[in-house]
């Protein structure tokens, strides 16, 4: 049996027995008290536990007539209940009046009375006034009406009386005479007892209350035959049910049947709506809790990776990170709308769920060393080995059910407040496991100076950056973002299109959503965005606000930072301004983008002392990308301006200007035949500071080809191992050893 925090019952199970039982009442309610004292047992609070006038008289009738009375008293049923109502017998009956006074002596009245009413007999496969209450009207036994109570009270006298289109004229003369009996007594007034005669019978047993029907089979296993009275909150519950419903409606014209919901406390990690699936038909199957199942975590995982990079002092929140063509031992990663940015700042691609740069900042922070923040995270669904996963572990290639996710992001939240509410201090115990029930106790109580995982200025850094709305191309399904409350979330969306994820927290709330197909089907449009943000935001309407997170100025430091890169500034930045930074990020490098140059006097081309007289050089700070990501980053920023060329005149730098697009460094060149058998070209590409220049390309020392302005050139040599070469028309050189396979028919 479960309950809400308020006391509403939430969901029960029948027991291994087939009986409806729930567990002992707490206390009996005054109205059935009063109704089964009359009925059963007026002398009750006077006996001993047996009545001597009313045995002699069942007795004396017994025995001079074939109608037979019972005697005995509540006590005594009591005792009768508990030895499983053996056949009745003079000697049997000498053993309950033994143990009657036994358990007089060792029990007050009240506590006999409750047993009782947790124990008798109701009707059918119904036991105890509480079940009974909700069985057969709907309604706790403390809202029981005076009609109501006087039919229960005279039931387990009877208890075949129930039956629907039976006995309903002996059923009720029996309750009008208890309810006569009761308004004779002054128990009543005429009023009650005249509203109470008409009440009808109770009939066939109703369905009892399924509000959180997998939160309640929950209960069922971890706590057999208990009443759990748990921290769900009754309203909040029925409204997520709601919302759960009306998505589902939606979601499941495109044949998305299944989708989970879970609302945490972030300070006491207490669970606050549970629902476990939506109610879609048999055939999808609804019955699945899916809150506490492992599936693909898409991108969900990305902001743990940005948080860890900070905590280290490897990224500042908004420093350029490469967003190029990458392969890495063949592992070749794509953003999901198949471009690239050249760079980006890290904020903006972790809000953007930018692929490219998810993947190069775990290769550089290390896979082993994020794997362990992983795990002091407790992520025990992602229990193989770190070379198991691979760099895809950041995009989906490992699996996390919604329990454990929803509980580290609101682990991370927890520990944030707890360290802006106390003396910048933190909490052993962050990370917890979410609790359903009311009585257990939060337990911040160990503090330690030490972050249990990420320091707090990471953290806070990380939020700003999911707070961030990155607003997608069209408007479609995009309304339920506007006017909402401050919210860091977060969405995923695995392979095959199989898992939608969206998480969010507040200073107060952490809400986890997943939408997709049990059975693994993968749907379009099934996208952390499309289907699973609109039920994130529309929960998040049905919290209270709980503004926005402290600023933990502890864990942070001031610093002056390049406006361009995002990096610490270094001596030629230009913009600059102070930004707070986790103090870790001190450790970072200054700004590798920015650098003098020398300049003409029409400030066009760059000159040094070998060509150009040093009193007419014009010195300027130049923010200049290295050649690929110049490439990408150009067509996006059209305020870039490249590096002008030098003097033809002057003796050069060692730089170099070029950069291969593809193939990069270890990338295998597979050879694609079409459906005659027929190979494709290899279409190999530069990036080059000036575009305008001529490259010539060769394999080996065999000219093919020269490209101007667009550095594109298609090739179809033979397999085989080779040196490209490619020579700009002023001799700067870049080369690249690659191999040529077929691929197979």
């Amino acid at each position: 049996m479960v309950e809400s925090k308020e006391g509403y019952l939430m969901g029960a199970r029948i027991a291994d027995d087939g009986q409806w039982r729930f567990p002992e009442m707490d206390s009996v309610p005054s109205r059935f008290e009063k109704a089964i004292i009359y009925f059963e047992d007026e002398h009750f609070y006077n006996h001993p536990g047996f009545n001597p006038v009313s045995m002699s008289k069942a007795l004396w009738q017994n025995l001079t007539t074939k109608n037979r009375r019972g005697g005995s008293t509540l006590t005594q049923q009591v005792i009768r209940l508990s030895r499983k109502n053996r056949s009745r017998s003079y000697f049997e009956k000498g053993i309950e009046l033994f143990m009657a006074t036994r358990l007089e002596v060792r029990y007050s009245k009240k506590d006999i009375l409750r047993l009782y009413a947790s124990h008798a007999p109701f009707g059918g496969n119904v036991v105890g006034l509480e079940t009974a209450s909700w069985r057969y009207f709907g309604i706790p036994s403390y809202r029981l009406s005076w009609g109501q109570t006087a039919a229960l009270a005279v039931l387990p006298n009877a208890p075949s009386l129930i039956f629907p289109g039976k006995n309903e004229v002996i059923f009720k003369n029996k309750r009008d005479r208890l309810l006569k009996k009761l308004f004779e007594n002054e128990v009543i007034d005429e009023t009650t007892y005249q509203l109470a005669i008409e009440e009808p019978l109770p009939g066939k047993p109703m369905p009892l209350p399924d509000t959180a029907p997998h939160l309640t089979e929950k209960v069922r296993r971890e706590f057999p035959g208990q009443r759990l009275v748990s921290s769900l909150e009754f309203s909040l519950q029925k409204r997520v049910n709601q919302i759960v419903k009306e998505h589902h409606h939606l979601l499941s014209q495109n044949e998305i049947n299944n989708l989970a919901v879970l609302v945490l406390d972030v300070d006491s990690r207490k669970v606050l709506a549970y629902v476990g699936n939506a109610p879609s038909d048999g055939e999808h199957n609804p019955f699945v809790d899916i809150i506490d199942k492992s599936r693909s975590t898409g991108s969900i995982l990305k902001p743990f990776l940005y948080a860890a990079a900070m905590d280290s002092g490897e990224l500042l929140p908004e420093m350029l990170v490469a967003d190029v063509p990458t392969v890495i031992n063949g592992y070749s990663p794509e953003n999901f709308d198949n471009q690239f940015n050249g760079a980006v700042p890290a904020n903006v691609a972790l809000s953007r769920s930018l692929n490219v740069p998810a993947v190069r900042l775990l290769r550089s922070y290390g896979l082993d060393r994020f794997y362990n923040r992983l795990k002091e995270l407790h992520f025990t669904t992602i229990n193989q080995p770190a070379n198991h996963y691979g760099l895809s572990l950041i995009l989906g290639g490992a699996e996390s059910s919604l329990w454990e996710i929803t509980n580290t992001y609101a682990g991370l939240a927890a520990t944030l407040n707890f360290f802006n509410n106390s003396s910048s201090e933190y909490p052993s115990n962050a990370f917890r496991k979410p609790s359903i029930t009311i009585s257990s106790k939060a337990d911040f109580i160990e503090k330690t100076s030490n972050p249990p995982v990420f320091d707090a200025g990471s953290i806070y850094k990380t939020f700003e950056a999911l707070r961030e709305v990155n607003r997608p191309q069209g408007e479609e399904n995009w309304a339920f973002f506007s006017n909402s409350q401050p919210i860091a979330w977060k969405t995923g969306t695995s392979f095959g299109f199989k898992d939608a994820w969206a998480v969010g927290v507040t200073p107060k709330y952490a809400i986890g959503v997943w939408v997709g197909n049990a059975d693994g089907e993968g749907r379009p449009g099934l996208t952390g965005v499309q289907a699973a943000a609109p039920v994130l935001f529309d929960v998040l309407r049905a919290l209270p606000s709980s503004g926005w997170f402290g600023i933990p100025y502890d864990a942070l430091v001031e610093a002056d930072v390049c406006v361009k890169s995002g990096h610490l500034a270094g001596p030629y930045c230009d913009p600059i301004r102070k930004e707070w930074i986790p103090k870790e990020g001190l450790k970072s490098t200054t700004c590798p983008y920015h650098q003098t140059v020398f300049l003409n006097t029409e400030r066009t081309l760059r000159v040094n002392s070998s060509c150009y007289s040093l009193s007419e050089m014009k010195q300027e700070s130049w923010f200049s990308l290295p050649p690929v990501m110049e490439y990408y980053y150009g067509q996006k920023h059209p305020e870039y301006q490249a590096l002008p060329p030098y003097q033809l005149d002057c003796l050069k730098d060692n730089e170099l200007p070029m950069e291969f697009i593809f193939p990069k460094m270890g990338e295998a060149i597979v050879l694609p035949r079409n459906l005659d058998e027929t190979l494709n070209e290899v279409v190999f590409s530069l990036a080059h500071h000036h575009p305008d220049s001529t490259v010539y390309w060769y394999l080996d020392d065999q000219f093919i080809g020269a490209t101007h302005t667009f550095h594109e050139l298609g090739y179809q040599p033979k397999p085989g191992t080779y040196m490209l070469i490619a020579v700009d028309n002023l001799g700067n050189e870049i080369k690249e050893s690659i191999t040529i396979t077929l691929a197979s028919p």
